[in-house]
């Protein structure tokens, strides 16, 4: 019983971090992201070893079941949300910053290198 207490603490946890995740990533601050993201692998870490040991000592509670699925369900989508931040952050940069002018040359298939554009067109 105590294991189970001991868990769902872990996954409230979890789910605290989740929520100042969001929040973090919602009003686009970057430090708080990065404070948030590291706080959320420890939480994660101790709730994966605390889940570990409630394994051997029998079965979980549907209810705790189904807070650790939206857990996890929450936690795909954070990095989904991220991902494509990060993605538009990435064309952002190739945009205003233009990678220099591709070195025409051949490798060694005989095939000519050059570098994608980034989006900028150049005459």
């Amino acid at each position: 019983m105590a294991q189970d207490t001991e868990l769902e603490q872990s996954v409230a946890r979890v789910e605290s971090r989740l929520g100042a995740l969001g929040e973090a990533l919602r009003v686009h601050h970057a430090e708080a992201v990065a404070s948030e993201a590291a706080e959320l692998q420890r939480a994660l870490a101790a709730a994966v070893e605390q889940l570990r040991r409630s394994a051997r000592a029998g079965p979980l509670s549907p209810q705790l079941r189904e807070r650790l699925a939206l857990a996890g369900g929450h936690v795909a989508a954070q990095r989904e949300s991220l991902a494509r931040a990060s993605a538009a952050l990435g064309r952002a940069i190739d945009v205003l910053l233009p990678s220099p002018a591709p070195r025409v040359a051949y490798s060694a298939a005989g095939l000519n290198e050059r570098q994608p554009h980034g989006g900028v067109m150049q005459a």
